[in-house]
């Protein structure tokens, strides 16, 4: 069977992508962002059928935010954009898409043939 779309989520760029406070309690943020990738997992988006890996990059202040079913949090070390592109190079040999509005963050990882998308696509 073939390894479902890998969608990874730049999840300092999604969270600051709508001014609803965010910036207040970083960590919270991305936890409600978190809980709202859950449903893409089975579900999938409109043009990409589920089931789905769905990963969501974290950095700075949300790095304590934790994994929950369908949703694997990942805490960069040190640059959320530079662990984007290590897990779209590591993924190489599937499909993957991207969801940022980074435009530097979109060049690397469509060199890398991953595709990409922006905040709307899974925030409302």
């Amino acid at each position: 069977m073939d390894a479902p779309l890998l969608l990874i989520v730049d999840a300092a760029n999604v969270v600051g992508s709508v001014p609803d406070g965010w910036w207040r309690d970083r960590r919270g943020a991305a936890e409600r962002l978190r809980d709202l990738l859950v449903p893409y997992a089975t579900q999938g988006l409109p043009e990409h059928p589920g089931p789905l890996e769905v990963v969501l990059v974290v950095e700075g202040a949300a790095r304590g935010v934790t994994s929950v079913p369908g949703v694997r949090v990942d805490a960069a070390p040190g640059s959320g954009d530079d662990r984007i592109v290590e897990l779209a190079a590591e993924a190489a040999d599937r499909p993957r898409l991207v969801v940022t509005a980074d435009r530097e963050l979109r060049r690397r990882v469509g060199a890398l043939g991953a595709e990409v998308t922006g905040p709307r696509t899974v925030r409302p």
